[in-house]
């Protein structure tokens, strides 16, 4: 480890040369490479002629795995998609298939064998590509999964901008795809004009690749069926990686230093003009005159007014009410807080006490706001990442007044640095632009720029200190955390699952609960409470282990270890009054009772054990929404409980229908095109509101971020399309009361410091400079929010 180093100023001038000659080496070196059927354009021009795509070689040739054209060659298996041979026309796409999307399907794909399975490993530095043109008038939001078995080895996806005909591809070996550099999202490591797909998850690169049995390609959620010309899937081998690929890749605002764009800032004078600018057309922005102080709807039927927000079914749809009595409906950016700011360094303190983790915490380490680092801790630094301290073009010295702005982690969730020093650039920018009494300021110009923008409140993960402004609603929230037993899932996205029957669970939740209620102060500007996020309960379909994993988990336990064992065992006695009964109807062959409640594990799933695990499912989640519920109900009675907000990976059957008795509204973080209305069909029946705690669009071109978030566009105004038609597709639906942009701020470009997240799914920059194209068609969409909205569902 060498010692941290502070106060650079920015690339030197033999690096800046040395990094343009080898881009010029590399595109002299593509435009002799060799040609295939196909073309190859620019994603930002779409009106130039189709030109012979540039191979991405480095001296081996490209191995053709399918021209697409000779179906028999790959074995298709079509899951809701439409396919269709086509010819080459006139050149410009090669032979092969149509695919359609249909806007009916939720997950419409193709999947075909990789006849020879060798034919990627054999490639340890390849990337897959493949020819395709985009026909239709709107981009197309593409997943390419590389599969061995159930297994999914890669999840790569791109926008293909509307009128695109090229090549796209994606290293799937090599140094950028076994690089673990701690970001969600990596920075190309050459350079090219064909659309590189990005991962669609973190990078497994702890093991080995298994042998690639299946190539599968499909989207998620299209609102309408869109269709792609596809052609010549081929493996190449990567070209050089530039030395520099991950060096000096922010300035000193946290921007990108290879994109520049409409929002870019440029120096500190034209950061405080551009603040001085916003502050004096803000200066009179309030709730608009047709809005209630409340935001709720003032040219609407007018309610019961209670004084507290609460849900109502007026004319055949739900609503929420406002304190005035005024229909509601909740629409803002969620994530408006520090925590989630700051970007791991390099560098880490040898000192033990800073990484101290006390007992009774209340907050997990992602949410916690920026931590002074004392002066006696600083002087311990040590760069313990050259690769990760090199990507920054400055970072202050500490003796800079911007050093104030440096914060700890004590862990990480993924990534290869575990803990260790962190910077706010977002939080420098702020004092850049508003001066020594920044926060405040920026308290002030966001709720103005809510008003300005139309947005009627806060979503999830707002900073307290907006609890107490009075001038926009909010929801307050909470984690029970602690430690209590625990249920291991098929999968844990986000961590295991808690076990709620365990009595100190129930015992942190009144702790964490109550905190909240000291933080709220019964206002009525709190629209409701969102407690924890995306639990791993379980896939909403899929095999048995992925749909009852921690089930399956509490089974195998004892039940004198885990006090939710000992529920599912008595749920088990109460069905069956024999041993003999129950293992007749699950196919086992357990002694007795005893052996059960030591502990049973499973190689095959009858019906009847499908059944009753579905059963004991649903027994977990009545007890997870009891604690809650009751406790919300005796600490903050007048406030909304709105749900677990359930990813749509996480949210089976039986978890719905558990916690409808104990929800006031019913949440789900919905990151797809919009809401199909097919496969959203089910919240029809369930009659209650409903509102989506979390969805984004986000971009990778012309932002200057490595990652566009979990659903992408092919440019900003792409973005702002997609945004008016999600918000469309919510609105249409009369159970819908909500829905929450997550997040306020771009990531930062070199990831969180919780999980390396990096994606452009801000309404601001790094600067804090709004996305114009997207904000003003947010401003456009929420001025006639109310009169659609109404208009659009009564009976």
């Amino acid at each position: 480890m060498s010692k941290a180093k502070r106060g650079g100023t920015g690339f030197d001038d033999w690096r800046v040369k040395s990094h343009l000659k080898y881009f010029s080496a590399v595109a002299g070196m593509c435009c002799i490479g060799l040609t295939l059927t196909g073309c190859n354009m620019s994603a930002s021009d779409n009106t130039s002629k189709a030109q012979p795509p540039a191979s991405a070689q480095a001296g081996q040739a490209d191995k053709v795995l399918y021209r697409f054209s000779d179906a028999e060659f790959f074995n298709p298996k079509i899951d809701g998609a439409i396919v269709e041979k086509r010819g080459g026309e006139n050149g410009e796409v090669s032979a092969g298939i149509n695919l359609t999307f249909p806007g009916d399907k939720h997950m419409p794909g193709l999947s075909f064998d990789v006849a020879d399975e060798n034919g990627l490993t054999a490639f340890d530095n390849g990337n897959l590509a493949f020819d395709v043109a985009n026909e239709n008038d709107k981009s197309v939001h593409l997943y390419v999964n590389l599969l061995h078995g159930d297994d999914v080895l890669q999840s790569h996806s791109v926008s293909i901008p509307s009128g695109y005909r090229g090549t796209v591809f994606f290293p799937f070996s090599g140094p950028e795809a076994s690089a673990d550099i701690g970001f969600w999202g990596d920075p190309p490591s050459w350079d090219t004009d064909e659309l590189r797909m990005i991962w669609r998850s973190w990078k497994n690169v702890s093991t080995p690749m298994k042998p690639v049995e299946q190539v599968r390609f499909f989207v998620i959620g299209n609102l309408e069926s869109k269709t792609l010309a596809l052609s010549n899937l081929r493996v190449r081998e990567n070209p050089p990686v530039d030395p520099f690929w991950l060096t000096q890749l922010v300035d000193k605002f946290g921007q990108s230093t290879r994109v520049q764009n409409n929002v870019t800032v440029e120096s500190e004078t034209q950061l405080k003009e551009l603040a001085e600018q916003e502050i004096s057309r803000l200066e009179d922005a309030t709730v608009g005159t047709e809005r209630s102080q409340f935001g709720g709807w003032k040219n609407g039927p007018r309610l019961e007014a209670t004084g507290y927000f609460r849900t109502e079914k007026v004319d055949g749809q739900w609503w929420m009410v406002d304190p005035q009595g005024y229909l509601f409906f909740s629409h803002g950016p969620a994530n408006v807080r520090m925590a989630n700011t700051t970007t791991y360094t390099g560098v880490d303190y040898n000192n033990s006490a800073i990484r101290k983790i006390n007992d009774g915490e209340l907050t997990p380490e992602d949410s916690i706001d920026i931590v002074t680092i004392p002066d006696n801790v600083r002087q311990t630094a040590e760069v313990i990442s050259e690769q990760r301290n090199n990507m920054f073009a400055w970072l202050p010295s500490y003796d800079d007044p911007l050093a104030k702005h440096y914060s700890y982690r004590r862990t990480s969730h993924k990534g290869p640095i575990e803990h260790g020093e962190t910077y706010s650039f977002y939080r420098a920018n702020l004092e850049r632009r508003y001066g020594e009494n920044y926060l405040q300021t920026w308290e002030d110009i966001t709720i103005k720029r809510m008003h300005d923008w139309g947005f009627t409140s806060f979503g999830n993960w707002v900073d307290p200190m907006f609890y107490d402004a009075d001038r926009i609603p909010f929801f307050a929230n909470g984690w029970i955390i602690g430690d209590f037993k625990t249920l291991s899932g098929h999968i844990n996205h986000w961590g295991e699952m808690p076990d709620p029957f365990d009595p100190q669970f129930a015992e942190r939740a009144r702790i964490t609960i109550e905190k909240i209620a000291d933080e709220v102060q019964g206002s009525p500007w709190c629209a409701g409470i969102f407690i924890d996020n995306e639990k791993s309960w379980g896939e909403r379909t899929g095999s048995v282990e992925a749909r009852y994993g921690v089930i399956l988990d509490g089974l195998s336990k004892a039940s004198s270890e885990s006090p939710a064992k000992a529920a599912f065992d008595e749920a088990l006695r109460a069905k069956y009054s024999t041993i003999a009964a129950l293992n007749s109807r699950w196919g086992t062959k357990l002694a007795d009772w005893e052996a059960l409640n030591l502990g049973v594990t499973f190689d095959t799933f009858s019906e009847p054990l499908v059944e009753d695990l579905s059963m004991l499912l649903e027994l977990l989640g009545e007890q997870y929404f009891s604690v809650v519920h009751n406790t919300l109900e005796d600490v903050l009675p007048h406030h909304l409980y709105m749900g677990a907000r359930m990813a749509n990976w996480g949210m089976p059957d039986e978890i719905i229908k558990a916690s409808l008795k104990y929800s006031d509204a019913l949440s789900f973080n919905i990151y797809e095109e919009g809401m199909q209305p097919n496969f959203w069909a089910f919240l029809e029946e369930i009659d209650l509101p409903v509102v989506i705690g979390e969805f984004h669009i986000g971009t990778a071109t012309d932002s200057g971020m490595y990652n566009p978030g979990i659903v992408h566009s092919s440019d900003q105004k792409d973005r702002a399309r997609m945004y008016t038609e999600y918000m469309e597709s919510v609105i249409s639906k009369p159970y819908m009361v909500g829905a929450h942009w997550f997040q306020y701020i771009d990531e930062p470009i070199t990831g969180r410091a919780h999980d390396g997240e990096n994606a452009n799914i801000g309404l601001v920059t790094v600067a804090d400079i709004p996305y114009p194209e997207l904000t003003k068609a947010m401003k456009a969409f929420n001025s006639q929010l109310y009169l659609r909205k109404f208009k659009n569902n009564r009976q």
